[in-house]
């Protein structure tokens, strides 16, 4: 897929408003980078963080009070995770917010990396910088989808393969609706993404 391509799926104007938080959750943002040559960049959290520890995730994480926008906290947090220089990412827009069941409200944003990035792991925060390949975004088969338990309900969740990595979780989710963007396609169903 080009870099025009890719623009032209993604691209919906930026907003720099705030989230509305649901009440008792922490507003969040992670950075959906998008390297067209590689694919959508991961880190894989340190085994000693709070949470999410040893988990595949889009760099990002709590929007600070000194954050202007989700952007912004984006941006900076994916600078301090793996050195991703603010003034090489093209912010695209906005993928929908996503509430997780451990009490994080994401939005994700969605930003094209000019140029071959050179990235630097955050010791103690990041223990693995990976890409996922557009091509596993814009394959039918993709992802894999599981079935689990949660809080007495049975659900059906997605599952990235990587040779070396799980990706699941709010990260597996995020991914499945960029997926869809890139492939042109509306949702399969409400009740799938309901995450």
């Amino acid at each position: 897929m080009t870099e025009d391509e890719i623009r032209r799926r993604l691209n919906r104007p930026v907003s720099c408003a705030s989230v509305a938080c649901a009440p008792g959750t922490r507003a969040a943002a992670v950075l959906v980078a998008i390297e067209p040559a590689r694919g959508v960049w991961l880190t894989r959290r340190a085994t000693g963080l709070a949470h999410h520890a040893g988990q595949v995730a889009l760099p990002g994480g709590t929007v600070d009070p000194c954050d202007a926008s989700p952007e912004a906290a984006a941006l900076r947090e994916a600078w301090e995770e793996i050195g991703l220089d603010p003034a090489t990412v093209d912010l695209l827009g906005r993928l929908d917010e996503f509430a997780t069941g451990t009490g994080f409200h994401i939005t994700p944003v969605i930003g094209l990396i000019r140029g071959a990035p050179r990235f630097v792991a955050s010791p103690g925060e990041v223990a693995a910088i990976f890409p996922l390949p557009l091509a596993d975004l814009l394959d039918p088969a993709l992802p894999e989808w599981r079935r689990g338990t949660w809080h007495g309900d049975t659900r059906e969740f997605p599952v990235w393969p990587h040779p070396d990595h799980v990706i699941w979780g709010a990260t597996a989710w995020i991914l499945y609706r960029l997926a869809l963007r890139l492939r042109a396609e509306p949702p399969a169903s409400v009740d799938r993404l309901g995450g």
